[in-house]
């Protein structure tokens, strides 16, 4: 049973740790996600990017294999299953689906479209107790072909949008997609703090967290970040455990070409992943 993002989120402000979004690419992200969260008994949001839900068969497909999953394994630990970087129309795709919650990324628009666009999908939401996430300012790096340098956003926009009540608020404070270049200069801790001043309750969003050290993501969490979005960590670890399997020629060994054998070792390092992340976030046994 798929839940909305809404409570799960609001525990983890008030104990002060992050709940991680970990994006799903195919039947087996899905499956080590989701048995590393029922493991670490931890709340966890499945993340589904426009690219990915294309690629999956579109949304229904993908609510039936969640669904199916959930109940398959026995995950016992709240499920939020999210649109993740959605346009206007992707949102109200995922909404017809099942999805339990959207991100709407308005962040391209100007700030009175994003306003307007926003208030009409909270309203939905509200109605159907999905939970919804909103955008202020780009986040740097490329998701999906959009590419952004590393924005900062304006605090006076993210309460403008946190006011129409969405239900977490992605702000961008110089993190950045994808892995991060070598003179990257940082998050801003400055401008998250003046955010978390003005948004007070509300779950702020920290996307791009792979690759930023472990201290920054600490002391983002502790200025008021709920929930950290990670997904090209766990592409790079099984890329990597899988060329391993390949390189040392397993694949060639007796049925080692089975894909559940040569898929077996990457999936084993996305599990590891996610335990290290659920770890660092502090959401193991908050279920």
């Amino acid at each position: 049973m798929l839940v909305s993002a809404k409570e799960m989120l609001e525990k983890a402000k008030a104990g002060h740790y992050a709940v991680g979004q970990f994006n799903i690419n195919n039947l087996e992200w899905t499956k080590a996600i989701l048995l590393t969260a029922e493991e670490m008994k931890s709340p966890v949001i499945l993340g589904v990017s426009e690219g990915a839900g294309k690629y999956m068969c579109g949304y229904k497909t993908i609510v039936g294999m969640v669904e199916g999953m959930i109940e398959g394994l026995g995950i016992t630990v709240p499920v939020a299953l999210h649109l993740d970087h959605g346009s206007y129309e992707g949102a109200y795709k995922c909404i017809e689906a099942g999805f339990s919650s959207v991100m709407f990324d308005g962040s391209h628009y100007p700030i009175e479209e994003n306003i307007a666009k926003t208030t009409e999908l909270v309203k939905v939401c509200a109605q159907k107790g999905l939970s919804l996430e909103a955008e202020v300012g780009a986040i740097g790096g490329e998701e999906d072909g959009v590419i952004g340098g590393g924005e900062v956003a304006d605090p006076e926009e993210c309460k403008m949008i946190a006011d129409l009540g969405v239900t977490m608020l992605a702000a961008g404070i110089g993190n950045i997609h994808g892995k991060y270049p070598a003179n990257w200069a940082g998050l801003n801790f400055e401008t998250l703090a003046a955010i978390s001043e003005k948004v007070g309750k509300m779950p702020l969003v920290l996307h791009g967290g792979t690759g930023i050290p472990e201290d920054m993501i600490k002391k983002a969490i502790s200025l008021g970040v709920s929930k950290i979005n990670v997904n090209t960590e766990c592409q790079l670890a099984f890329a990597a455990a899988t060329r391993k399997y390949i390189e040392a020629g397993k694949d060639l060994e007796g049925k080692g070409f089975d894909p559940r054998k040569l898929l077996a070792d990457g999936v084993k390092a996305i599990q590891e992943t996610v335990r290290e992340k659920i770890t660092l976030f502090g959401s193991a046994g908050k279920a």
